[in-house]
């Protein structure tokens, strides 16, 4: 008799223990719920709290996982963020830091500018694409937090952004220019590694930092100023290697990623149409609408051509004609499957750009380590 009621009593407070382990495992849930989500959306309705409940109920490993304490660590963007002291997470999700598409997509130019600007039979100049690196992340993050303080208002309308830490109230303006000011400054720290002619270059690309967010207001063309703004690294990655630009290379090389920009902006956008129509901003979506294909195409043209002349101009070889090719193919297929109406294929589309950026720079890479063999073998027949 004793043993059945010490036994039962052992049990009870097993229960107990669980049951408050459930209860703090809820608690925490229900806080980063509530600070991740819009207001309201954090809190569990009754059968969603029953359901989580019943889910933890056996012991106190399901809370565990359910709160992080057994889950595997990940090294993708967003699993770092998350497991930033909770602080600084607004911060970090205010520079983006979790979607480093952007960051890609800013960096990219600036490596196939270094690696053309290479000498033959040579790698690209590893110490400056780590330091491009750096400024892409600071530079990307210094645009969004800026966009976020021009944009509070609208980001507050629209339900894709209406969680973002200025427009949810979690950083203030004020706040976000302290944090603005660091990243510039840590910025600027970057650019002065750089020779003169690339400071003075660097600099001049602030004006389109900061003006950028202003354009969705008054043109329907922000996405071509973003591409004069992210494809500036086309100009200065050259320039960090050989103290100048070549402009017959330099040129082509940065309009074809304006016209780069163009193609990736413009189907990220159609996302947001319905969305910038309610809250008034504009967009290049929104004036070519269902028209979008044939401007891609011709956008893919004009990238396409420009390509073709900064690697005539620079002396490219076989390689990097045939990953022209592939990326040519890439586009084609990008637009010929997109469905404008589909957000989830936007993203995707939008997404794949990144991979279709680093097939060009790898073959400008192989380019130019294709170039020593073409002179060897020149050499050779002409002994």
């Amino acid at each position: 008799m004793l043993r059945v009621k010490l036994g039962n009593l052992f049990t009870v407070c097993s229960l107990r223990t669980n049951h408050g382990a459930a209860a703090s495992c809820i608690s925490s849930y229900q806080r980063d719920r509530r600070r991740r989500m819009g207001p309201g959306d954090g809190v569990l309705s009754p059968p969603r709290l029953f359901t989580t409940l019943s889910a933890i109920r056996p012991s106190s490993a399901g809370c565990h996982s359910l709160c992080g304490g057994n889950r595997p660590f990940s090294f993708s963007a967003a699993s770092v963020v998350k497991s930033a002291p909770a602080q600084l997470q607004p911060y970090l999700l205010l520079m983006r830091l979790d979607k480093p598409i952007g960051t890609w997509l800013l960096y990219l130019p600036c490596t196939w500018s270094i690696a053309l600007a290479a000498d033959p039979g040579c790698l690209p100049h590893l110490g400056m694409l780590t330091l491009f690196g750096a400024g892409a992340l600071l530079m990307r993050g210094a645009g969004c937090t800026i966009n976020d303080m021009w944009d509070k208002d609208f980001d507050k309308k629209v339900s894709r952004t209406a969680s973002r830490p200025i427009a949810s109230g979690e950083i203030t303006r004020m706040q976000a220019l302290v944090f603005l000011g660091g990243q510039l400054s840590l910025a600027l720290g970057v650019l002065l590694c750089l020779n003169y002619y690339s400071i003075a270059l660097g600099a001049a690309s602030l004006s389109l930092v900061i003006t950028y967010p202003l354009m969705k207001r008054i043109t329907y063309w922000p996405q071509f100023v973003l591409g004069l703004t992210f494809n500036w690294g086309a100009l200065l990655g050259w320039s960090a290697i050989k103290g100048s630009c070549d402009w017959s290379v330099c040129l082509p090389l940065y309009f074809s990623g304006v016209m780069w920009t163009l193609i990736y902006d413009t189907i990220y956008a159609h996302q947001d149409k319905e969305d910038d129509v309610k809250v008034g901003v504009k967009s290049t979506a929104l004036m070519f609408q269902e028209q979008t294909k044939p401007w891609l195409s011709g956008f893919t043209l004009a990238m396409m051509s420009g390509l073709v002349l900064a690697g005539v101009n620079s002396e490219q070889t076989l390689p990097y004609y045939a990953a022209l090719t592939t990326v040519g193919l890439h586009l084609s297929r990008q637009i010929y499957s997109l469905d404008i109406n589909k957000p989830e294929d936007c993203w995707k589309k939008f997404a794949s750009n990144r991979n279709l950026g680093l097939l060009l720079f790898l073959g400008i890479v192989v380019s130019t380590l294709w170039k020593e063999r073409r002179e060897t073998l020149l050499q050779n027949e002409e002994m």
